[in-house]
């Protein structure tokens, strides 16, 4: 497939035009024209980069790139070395950030709603862009230390939980995964019982105390693994192209 045609299928699928996001999405390093095999992963991190040339991939696509707002600009140290192994072995880098987190279906929150078996999935009404908060229900009304537990079952890891005031037992629920903890407040407005998302700041325990809500933190890469790893599939039926996810271990 050639490198313009797979862009054009992606931006079709996501929309990145109609997101003001912290950098650029879409082709963020080019290489080859022609693309046969593409790594998905979280983090274009030097690992990723080396799985990919160890697996003869000749593109990579990830929720997290290059370029963020504010970062330093000149290309030396990290990521001087990670573009450099790109460039030397041919290798094209896409990059979608926030619109990768709110596809309504095969975006981080609509997947991580789907993973932990949440029904009547929809964004909040008011945070925009629209799907960066999702919220939902759950089939049964759950204890806070069953529901941590089967949010560590289903990521694989462990799970930090700040009780609401009164420890109520947990039935409709609200997430964003990643660094969302800020969206707490927004999502009291809900009437939910918890909220997840990636992250703990020191005032979200404040917040989920005196707001009484559950807060689970589930950390920033288990949260965000299955946007990017669920587009991959969604482009592994296309005919012509070969899509593997590749997870590279981070405990945050």
């Amino acid at each position: 497939m050639r490198r313009h045609e797979l862009i054009r299928l992606i931006d079709d699928l996501l929309l990145p035009n109609t997101v003001n996001d912290y950098c650029p999405n879409g082709l963020q390093v080019e290489g080859t024209d022609e693309i046969s095999k593409v790594i998905t992963g979280v983090t274009a991190s030097q690992a990723l980069i080396d799985e990919a040339i160890k697996r003869k991939a000749n593109c990579i696509l990830v929720h997290h790139g290059y370029f963020w707002k504010g970062e330093s600009q000149p290309i030396t140290g990290i990521k001087m070395r990670r573009i450099k192994s790109l460039l030397m072995h041919d290798i094209n880098l896409l990059a979608y950030h926030l619109p990768i987190d709110i596809h309504p279906t095969l975006g981080n929150n609509a997947q991580l709603g789907n993973l932990l078996n949440v029904s009547d999935i929809q964004s909040h009404p008011t945070v925009k862009p629209s799907g960066i908060v999702m919220s939902g229900e759950l089939a049964l009304e759950t204890g806070a230390t069953t529901f941590q537990k089967q949010i560590a079952t289903a990521l694989n890891r462990e799970i930090l939980h700040v009780s609401g005031r009164s420890n109520k037992p947990i039935k409709r629920v609200a997430w964003c995964t990643g660094g969302g903890q800020g969206y707490i407040d927004a999502c009291a407005e809900l009437g939910v019982d918890a909220f997840i998302s990636g992250e703990i700041s020191e005032q979200t325990t404040h917040s989920a105390r005196e707001l009484d809500i559950h807060y689970f933190a589930a950390g920033h890469h288990a949260t965000e693994r299955y946007g990017v790893k669920a587009i991959g599939e969604y482009l592994n039926t296309l005919p012509d192209i070969e899509v593997e996810f590749v997870d590279i271990h981070n405990p945050a």
